[in-house]
């Protein structure tokens, strides 16, 4: 469903360091410094705001990354605290929701943007 997501960044160098580390390795940088990390066929994207604007996280906003396990997910979430992420909400684990069962972790970038490691385990 989704081509790509972009999040804003007041510091990209900063934002490149602790993305590289959260998805353990280097994003690409186009030719007006916008980091792009890639995976199947989708694109995260980290962009200083076009309209010269400070950047601010969306407020009730997340975007949410899709893993293959719960220890993929933990280590993402250790990752991203250890690059300077501030893990928020409950600690990484199973959430019981009208739908079933999730395992989550999330986390937020050095400017703030809310994100989500994801596992939905086999029914």
């Amino acid at each position: 469903m989704f081509s790509h997501v972009m999040v804003g960044s007041n510091d990209i160098e900063r934002s490149k360091r602790f993305y590289d580390a959260l998805f353990g390795k280097e994003g690409a940088v186009d030719d007006k410094g916008r980091l792009a990390y890639r995976k199947s066929g989708a694109a995260f994207m980290v962009s200083k705001p076009l309209d010269g604007n400070p950047a601010a996280p969306a407020n009730g906003g997340t975007v949410g990354f899709l893993f293959d396990s719960p220890e993929e997910v933990d280590a993402w979430h250790s990752a991203g605290v250890g690059a300077g992420g501030t893990s928020v909400e409950d600690p990484p684990g199973i959430r019981e929701i009208s739908y079933g069962k999730l395992y989550l972790a999330y986390l937020r970038d050095p400017d703030g943007n809310k994100l989500c490691g994801l596992h939905r385990p086999a029914k």
